[in-house]
């Protein structure tokens, strides 16, 4: 079957099971705001000469740190599309805060269309764009397909791909080869190779994260200056256990116990991820007869041993500037981990669980420099969390380290800027 009549066929297959879907989606919370944009009914998205495509609110990071520092060789329009309610507030403040600006850079932000190759086909027509820009693992078959066929040159920055997915796509590797984009940078050589195996396309090279641009290292609160000195006398022997998600409560519990058992002075500062968990907390340390008390209700200094249940917003980095070490959570069950570079910016060593897929672009390097630990379960973490506060390093040689370990990880955003900038000319 000739290349553009096995493209017409799958577009074709391809529609008739979005048409099917689009009432079922409708249905879908997540779904319903922004719906008549996603399927074009609300407006046309306007012309553009650059289309960037950022899944959800990280994506939408890169694409805002990209505009930030892009300066293109003539007055250039970009179009910003993402998929998720987070991500559009976050495209929306950085088109708003783009106009004016010294570069002629001026952006236009809006929901990705469904993957319909009919709706594809009609808002790349509105936009008529001379390059769109994937950012990092933005398949879409239905887009792809319409982009093909239009003739519209595609590229993926910071691109990443799972073996999992990977082992999705190659069901059908035939289709992918004929949709493949015109350029590929990937974060490392692994992703780069999923990617050449995908497509099999040569262009594929390897870029420094973008992530890493923006993972700032912060100022290191001093105690005296410290919001939270008032309640922790100075020197209070302090460890985090950040970031709680439901699933690994019971993991962490444990951890706790332990804790209060090897060190009983030591003051633990819980922090659940969700604020609605707070009562659920409540419950377990109660049965477990560990003293507790509220972060709202501290008034006075915390009494040493006790365990502080936060249930306060926006005081985490106040506290990782007090803290001997902390364990970061959403990885003691597989729900992808939490970030645990935040408290290296503030010279604390972190501690994770065996499960941080949502970021595995940071590398096995972080721990191969001993900047972080990684624990494959709670026992693992206990002893990690117990080492660690025993030589507690000072928190300025762990953020010096860390700073230099950055130095040699960052790049990324001028080589995407480049890549858009060459593809564009």
């Amino acid at each position: 079957m000739p290349k553009s009549l096995k493209l017409k066929t799958a577009s074709f297959v391809y529609n008739l099971g979005w048409k099917a879907a689009l009432p079922f989606l409708h249905r879908n919370e997540r779904l319903r705001e922004g719906f008549d944009r996603r399927t074009l009914k609300h407006s046309l998205p306007p012309k553009a000469d650059v289309w960037i495509q950022a899944a959800s609110a990280g994506e939408a990071k890169l694409a805002t740190r990209i505009m930030d520092h892009i300066y293109p060789d003539k007055p250039t329009r970009f179009l910003l599309t993402t998929n998720t309610s987070q991500g559009f507030s976050e495209l929306e403040r950085t088109a708003y805060r783009l106009t004016p600006n010294s570069r002629n850079v001026s952006a236009t932000a809006t929901y990705f269309p469904f993957d319909m190759p009919s709706l594809a086909t009609k808002a790349l027509k509105a936009v008529n764009p001379k390059l769109v820009v994937l950012l990092e693992t933005e398949i879409w078959p239905g887009f792809l397909m319409a982009c093909k066929d239009l003739g519209i040159k595609v590229i993926i920055i910071n691109a990443r791909m799972t073996t999992k997915s990977l082992a999705g796509y190659m069901s059908c590797p035939s289709f992918f080869k004929l949709i493949a984009p015109e350029e590929i940078l990937a974060i490392s050589p692994d992703d780069a190779n999923r990617f050449k195996t995908l497509f099999e396309i040569d262009k594929v090279s390897l870029m420094p994260n973008i992530k890493f641009d923006s993972t700032a290292t912060a100022e290191i609160i001093p105690y005296i200056s410290n919001p939270l000195s008032s309640i922790f006398k100075p020197k209070t022997p302090f460890i985090i256990l950040g970031s709680i998600r439901k699933e690994e409560e019971s993991q962490v519990l444990k951890i706790a116990v332990a804790l209060k058992k090897e060190r009983p002075k030591t003051v633990i500062g819980l922090f659940p991820r969700h604020m609605h968990r707070i009562e659920a907390w409540k419950k377990m340390l109660d049965e477990k007869g560990l003293p507790w008390v509220l972060r709202s209700e501290i008034e006075n200094a915390v009494p040493f041993g006790h365990i502080v249940l936060w249930d306060v917003f926006g005081e985490m980095f106040s506290a990782f500037s007090l803290a001997r070490t902390a364990f970061i959570g959403g990885s003691l069950a597989p729900v992808g981990g939490q970030n645990f570079l935040e408290p290296l910016a503030y010279g604390v060593t972190p501690v994770i669980g065996p499960f941080w897929s949502n970021f595995a672009w940071i590398g096995n390097e972080i721990f191969e420099n001993k900047l972080a630990r990684q624990a494959q379960d709670w026992e693992g973490v206990l002893h990690e969390l117990l080492e660690i506060s025993k030589k507690t390093v000072k928190p300025e040689k762990v953020k010096d380290h860390f700073e230099t370990f950055l130095e040699d990880m960052r790049g990324g955003t001028k080589m995407a800027c480049e890549a858009i900038n060459r593809n564009l000319s």
